[in-house]
């Protein structure tokens, strides 16, 4: 049996781009892209792309050669997803939210040919190309811009312009022949919470079959309605900006992720899926009266980041949406494990159902394995729920390394595993819960503190909007909990009201020593939150041991005025901005 060779007919290489083929093919006039007054269909869609990829090689691209987007979530930005690799290029998609200089950065470093630009970020797109030729002395990619669709602007960087491009291609145009499934496909950035950002190289192969896994591990049916909350920059859109053409079903593109477009969108469109991170949950249910509209069928919620706390899950499953908690990384293609919910769970309270929604489940389908490893020994932990190692990845869904940097990649790939820098512990029934980032544990007395447990705790409370926990130098204990933490507007709460509801649902070792009511909390260009920077406040905070211990130094700080609410936010803010 082993002389049968492969064939054209049995051996075809795996990619994403045959999801539009199909499409095109099967669900023709089925349709494809919503956003404003704007449709199309899959037919369109396709020839779309088919005539930006017949342009892109008429600007002399070729394979491998990167092209870099800055644009929000409109018809371009999904379209680029096809036409970009079916030109034999690699998509890189810029988080809208970085800065000019951190934009110039990737250009530099991806050594981008040609640099798209949605309307809505010339400016910074100029002052990014300013930053790339004077501080880094690197030639100017050519600029295309990406004009709104349904209410265009006339704004111009250069002569070229998106809609110019797709009309100026040949629709017949044949395209690149992906003969290796392990070609790149695109590049991402990652958001550069624990280091600095990284290219993060995904394959033809991951991101096909990453993309199956996530449409069966979230058990997506055949014409889904997606809207586009979750940002296309931010790891392929999770796959689904090639997920939904495989679906036949229908992306429901907005410039912005406000609760008026949400829930507008969902009752224009009868939208059925979105993913989100935890904010976009707290903007649902901060919506104002007026911006509210009923959901007569549910909308299933892909959550990813930390755990939404209890009372949040109840309040958005109230609303009509159902949610499924997920994990993952830019280096594992998005989601890594999702939890898949079982039917005998229905039967227990809604607090121990929320528990069980906050863990991160079980490996997609394309991993191969998902195991957490005790540091030292590198052996597996007991399924026990309680021991604690880093989680460990390896499947196909895995990026194939960080651009230009042997060092990074050897860091994380070791003995045939992926390396996440993630701790993490492992249920008896197999399911996976994050306890914290290696970097993020507090070590106080000896003791490991998971700060992303203590954040779920002081999160129970109704008052309590948002909460980061970092370590804080303690004269005694080494390090103790700091607590930063946002509170309902119409709350008048103390540190000793925080501190009180902790003691309640925590052990005494994990109470913060200190806690912080702050306006806004730094976060990266994906949301999540920058505890480094915390990390630098918390610092600064004095700390006392017990009162029965009278040293000179104690006395001299407690005399010490505390520290202002306003000190404390303007030092947070000014860090962000670093």
């Amino acid at each position: 049996m082993d002389n049968l060779p492969k064939r054209g007919a049995n051996y075809v290489p795996l990619t994403p781009l045959t999801f539009l083929t199909r499409a095109s093919n099967s669900y023709a006039n089925r349709t494809s892209t919503i956003y404003a007054n704007i449709r199309f269909t899959w037919r369109q869609t396709y020839e779309r792309c088919c005539r930006l990829a017949s342009s892109l090689r008429s600007l002399n691209i070729v394979k491998n050669d990167v092209v870099s987007v800055l644009a929000p979530n409109v018809p371009a930005m999904l379209e680029m997803h096809f036409a970009v690799p079916m030109a034999g290029a690699v998509l890189n998609a810029i988080n809208t939210r970085l800065d000019a200089r951190n934009v110039a950065l990737i250009l530099k470093h991806s050594e981008a040919k040609i640099f798209f630009v949605d309307c809505e970020y010339v400016d910074k797109a100029k002052k990014a190309i300013e930053i790339l030729m004077a501080d880094f002395q690197m030639p100017m990619p050519l600029i295309v811009v990406i004009d709104d669709l349904d209410s265009p602007t006339g704004i111009r960087l250069g002569e070229l312009e998106y809609e110019q491009l797709v009309y100026q291609g040949n629709p017949e145009c044949v395209l690149e022949n992906i003969d290796d499934e392990w070609n790149p496909i695109t590049l991402s950035y990652t958001s550069g919470t624990t280091s600095e950002p990284k290219g993060v190289v995904y394959s033809h192969r991951g991101a096909f079959l990453s993309t199956l896994s996530l449409i069966l591990g979230w058990e997506m049916g055949t014409e889904p309605v997606y809207l586009w909350s979750l940002p296309m920059f931010h790891c392929n859109g999770w796959t689904f900006t090639w997920g939904i053409a495989a679906r036949g079903g229908t992306n429901v593109c907005i410039r912005n992720t406000t609760a008026q477009e949400i829930y507008s969108s969902i009752t224009l469109h009868k939208v059925t899926h979105m993913c989100a991170a935890p904010i976009v949950l707290n903007i649902i249910l901060e919506a104002k009266p007026h911006e509210q509209c009923q959901i007569t069928t549910p909308v299933q919620i892909l959550v990813g980041g930390a755990p939404p706390p209890a009372p949040l899950l109840e309040k958005i499953e109230r609303q009509g949406f159902h949610v499924v908690h997920a994990y993952g990384l830019t280096e594992a293609t998005g989601p890594a494990l999702v939890c898949e919910w079982q039917s005998k769970w229905n039967k227990l309270p809604w607090e121990e159902q929320s528990k069980i929604k906050a863990r991160q489940g079980l490996g997609i389908l394309t991993l191969a394995d998902v195991d957490v490893k005790n540091f030292k020994t590198m052996q597996s932990v007991p399924r026990d729920g309680k021991t604690t190692g880093e989680i460990c990845l390896r499947g196909s869904s895995i990026m194939k390394g960080y651009l230009k940097n042997e060092k990074a990649n050897s860091e994380v790939f070791k003995n045939g595993w992926f390396f996440t820098g993630d701790m993490g512990v492992i249920h008896p029934d197999g399911y996976l819960e994050i306890k914290d980032r290696c970097k993020d544990v507090i070590i106080s007395g000896g003791e490991n503190i998971s700060s992303v447990e203590v954040e779920s705790a002081i999160l129970k409370h109704p008052y309590v909007v948002e909460a980061s926990v970092v370590a804080m130098p303690h004269p005694r204990w080494g390090e103790s909990p700091c607590a930063f933490v946002i509170l309902r507007k119409d709350c008048n709460f103390k540190e000793s009201d925080i501190v009180a509801h902790c003691r309640k649902n925590l052990p005494g070792f994990m109470v913060p020593k200190k806690v912080q009511f702050v306006e806004e909390l730094p976060k990266t260009g994906t949301g999540k939150v920058q505890k480094n920077h915390l990390r630098a406040v918390a610092k600064t905070f004095a700390v006392t041991e017990n009162a029965n211990q009278k040293t000179k130094r104690s006395s001299q700080v407690n005399r010490e005025k505390p520290r202002s609410y306003d000190q404390s936010h303007q030092q947070i803010l000014a860090l962000s901005r670093l």
